[in-house]
Formats: structure tokens, C-alpha cells, sequence
């Protein structure tokens, strides 16, 4: 792999950033410390393994065609001790401190000149536990590819890959051919733009339909941005969520999103903010991936859901966030608008180059707040003989918005990842408490199982 072409959507990503906004994913993977791990030997092998990584060596450069495009290219001067840092944390309670920190690390760029990622081990002075900071650029991955490259840093996917390299594969010579396309090939070719335009058009429809122009029910959500981070961590019991699931109906993803949606409500009351009189937005992620497709970019779309933040009980909250989700899935993802990154795929480049700064200002018109599962490796993994203990997903904040919501689960825990705009939400630990009291209120709703005689 030395040159690729960008997917429209993955520059739309590149071309949204901007200094202020960021526009990267991170996850803050926790490790237990083992007998004999030190943190400089950590380091060395989290920058081989690293450097191992095709995709970590690329960089993204203009291209002359398509016009306003761009390219990934291998990048020659590549150098791993650039993007791998090693930040020793002082004092007893490591948790707090590292989540700070990875709140004020998210909050710089990448840059741009070099390959769009950066990996810091976090470790204090001890025999502690132990953190590994991530940050991949969305144009080089969305949440479910991201897990993919950042899992090659663990023992067990780092030595699956080396035994897939060391089987020699046979390559068959292709016949070459004219780049003129012949007079089918041209035919097929211009069927399928139509379709492309087509396509747009519908999805644009859908888009705008679901837009908003009266924004007077704005609330903290949508706070001017500060170009701040903050970080909040929040753990959930797997079984408890499934249970509730089981008990009340729909996937576990809808018993998540109503968590949310309390939880936000008590925040709400609780910092003594009037409850919208609309329920704010929520985009919902959805992979467009095909088993077996390409296995760089983004290939996304989103439902888009009412957090009903109003609605006091709980069990009507599941039941609406439930039919809420049902009706899009019904629909499917090319309507609402969360199709505005199904739109993006259809767009040239160039209108990515110079749409960008108002297609960033538009987010707020769209939704809310992001709320996305990020799928993780269900068996147990390792960096160096440390086990994993927790991965906590971070999601990038759209212009205008103040809040993501990231979950993942590994280990029986759904790990909950909360970014804010740091001046906009100073009090992020406070809605990360109110996840955890919404996942009690649920509880109480299970039935009790009676003592054995």
C-alpha cells in the first residue's frame, strides 16, 4: 500500500477540522500492571508494534486529480518515536489524573504534515495500574476500523498478525490494460452516476426535511465551543443492562441510549437548567461495512433519535428511546439526518475543500449530541503480559456542540466515554454520576428474584 485516494466521506473529515475542532477519535485502554513490565520496555514495544501497522505509516497528501482531492501516500520519512510519548503522572490517585490528561491531550490536533495519529502511555511511579492514550484522525478510520488498528498494539492480535505474515502468498500477474474505459465500461460507468445523483438527491431530500431552523431550544448541548476538553469516565455492569433488555424488550443499544437520556435529564435538573421543551437530538451511528469490504475509511451512516429527557418515567423513557429506534431501523439509513454521511459519499472533491466550514456550521441544525457504541474484541487482551482492564471510547465534538458520548463493553463492563467542551460542561463528572444512579433506576425495575428455600 504506498497511494489511495481518500473516500469523499473520509475528506469531508479532513477537511471539517480545524483548530478548534479537532476531528479525531481517541480511546483511554486501562492495563493492570505484571510481574517484571517496565514502562520504558511498554513504550518500545507499543512503538514497534505500532510501526507494524500499514495504515500508521501514511500520511495524507494533495493530489492534482480529482480536483480538490487528496491521497493517503506511505510516508518515507516515517519516524514511530514522533507519534508514541511516554507522560509519567505524579501522585497516588491515577485514574483522575489520567482522564484529565487525556481530556487536555484531546484537545490539541494532530498535525497534519505527518501520519494523523499519536499514542501516549500514561504510568505513575509505582507498580500501579497503567494507561495507553489513542488518537486516530476519523479520516483514517471510523469507531469500528479504529478499533481494528489500534487492537494491533495487544499480544494476542500483534502475534496473530505475524503468523499471517510469515504464510508466503502467491501473486498472480495482471494482464495490463488501457485506462480508456471501452464503450460498455463507459456505459456502466455513466448509469452509475445517475444513480449517484439520484442517490444525493433522495438522501438530500431526507436531510433537509429533518433539519432544524428554529434553534431557540438550545441548552447546554449547544453552547458556543471553546476549543476545551474535558474527559468523564463512567463503568456499567453488562449483565445488569442485559437483564433490563430482556426484561422490558428491544437491544441492549436502546437500553443504553434511554441511560442517556435520564441521565441527561438528571443532570439537567440537578445544575438547575430548565428541561427543552424539544427533546435534543441524538446522531446515532450506523456502519454502511460489508463483511468482507475495504477495510480502510468510513462507511457510515446514522439514525437520528429524540432523547426523551422530558418524559419523568423511566420505564416510558425505554419504551420511547425503543419505538424511536424501531421506526428508524424501519426506515433505514439513508433517511433523517443522519444520512447527511451517506451524502457526503456522494459529493466531488471539491466541494469537501470548500464546503467544509459550512457544512461544520450546519451540524447544529442537525442534532444535538453524538451517541455512539464502539464494538470491541470480546476475548481478553494484553499489552506486554498487562491485561487489559477497561477502554474507554472518545468520540470528536462536532462545531457548536458540547457533548459525545462514546460506549463500548469488554470484560462484563460497558465502559462510557463522555467528551465536553471543557468551559461549556465544567461539571462533565457530574453527568458521569448520573449514568451510573440511571442504571440503579433501571435495576429497580427488574423483577426480584425470590431467595431459594
Amino acid at each position: 500500500m504506498s497511494t489511495e485516494l481518500l473516500a469523499p466521506l473520509d475528506l469531508a473529515f479532513w477537511h471539517l477540522e480545524t483548530d478548534a475542532h479537532p476531528m479525531h477519535l481517541g480511546a483511554l485502554a486501562v492495563f493492570e500492571p505484571a510481574p517484571g513490565a517496565r514502562p520504558r520496555e511498554l513504550l518500545e514495544l507499543l512503538g514497534t508494534r505500532a510501526a507494524a501497522i500499514p495504515r500508521l505509516r501514511m500520511r495524507v497528501r494533495d493530489v492534482l486529480l480529482p480536483v480538490g482531492g487528496a491521497a493517503w501516500f506511505t510516508d518515507k520519512d516515517f519516524d514511530v518515536h514522533r507519534h508514541v510519548k511516554r507522560i509519567v503522572l505524579s501522585g497516588d490517585d491515577f485514574m483522575p489524573q489520567a482522564t484529565r490528561l487525556a481530556g487536555e491531550l484531546m484537545e490539541q490536533p494532530l498535525e497534519r504534515g505527518l501520519p494523523p495519529w499519536q499514542m501516549y502511555l500514561l504510568d505513575s511511579v509505582g507498580d500501579g495500574p497503567f494507561a495507553v492514550l489513542v488518537k486516530l484522525h476519523h479520516a483514517l478510520a471510523d469507531g469500528m476500523r479504529a478499533v481494528a488498528i489500534g487492537a494491533g498494539i495487544f499480544d494476542q492480535i500483534a502475534s496473530a498478525a505475524a503468523g499471517r505474515g510469515a504464510v508466503r502468498r502467491r501473486h498472480h500477474p495482471v494482464p495490463p490494460r488501457s485506462w480508456l474505459p471501452g464503450p460498455q465500461e463507459a456505459a456502466g460507468i455513466a448509469l452509475d452516476r445517475l444513480g449517484d445523483v439520484r442517490r444525493a438527491l433522495g438522501v438530500g431530500a431526507s436531510v433537509v426535511r429533518a433539519s432544524r431552523l428554529d434553534l431557540r431550544g438550545s441548552t447546554a448541548l449547544t453552547a458556543r465551543s471553546s476549543g476545551t476538553r474535558r474527559l468523564a469516565t463512567a463503568e456499567l455492569d453488562a449483565d445488569t443492562v442485559q437483564r433490563v433488555r430482556r426484561t422490558e424488550g428491544g437491544t441492549a443499544n436502546d437500553v443504553l441510549l434511554a441511560l442517556v437520556a435520564g441521565a441527561l435529564r438528571r443532570w439537567m435538573l440537578e445544575r438547575g437548567e430548565a428541561l427543552p421543551g424539544v427533546d435534543p437530538r441524538a446522531l446515532v451511528p450506523v456502519s454502511r461495512r460489508r463483511p468482507g469490504g475495504a477495510a480502510t475509511g468510513n462507511r457510515l451512516s446514522a439514525y437520528l433519535l429524540g432523547l426523551p429527557v422530558g418524559e419523568p418515567d423511566p420505564r416510558e423513557r425505554l419504551r420511547l428511546v425503543r419505538t424511536g429506534m424501531d421506526r428508524n431501523k424501519a426506515a433505514g439509513p439513508l433517511r433523517g439526518a443522519g444520512a447527511v454521511a451517506v451524502l457526503a459519499d456522494q459529493l466531488p472533491a471539491l466541494a469537501h475543500r470548500f464546503g467544509a466550514p459550512l457544512a461544520g456550521n450546519a451540524a447544529r441544525m442537525l442534532f444535538d449530541v453524538l451517541v455512539t457504541s464502539v464494538p470491541l474484541p470480546r476475548s481478553a487482551l494484553s499489552l506486554g503480559g498487562c491485561p487489559l482492564r477497561a477502554v474507554y471510547p472518545m468520540a470528536p465534538l462536532a462545531r457548536g456542540q458540547s457533548l459525545a458520548v462514546a460506549l463500548s463493553t469488554y470484560g462484563g463492563r460497558v465502559q462510557v466515554g463522555l467528551v465536553a467542551d471543557g468551559k461549556a460542561l465544567p461539571d462533565l463528572d457530574r453527568l458521569a454520576a448520573a449514568v451510573h444512579e440511571e442504571l440503579r433506576v433501571l435495576q429497580a425495575l427488574l423483577p426480584t428474584v425470590p431467595a431459594p428455600a
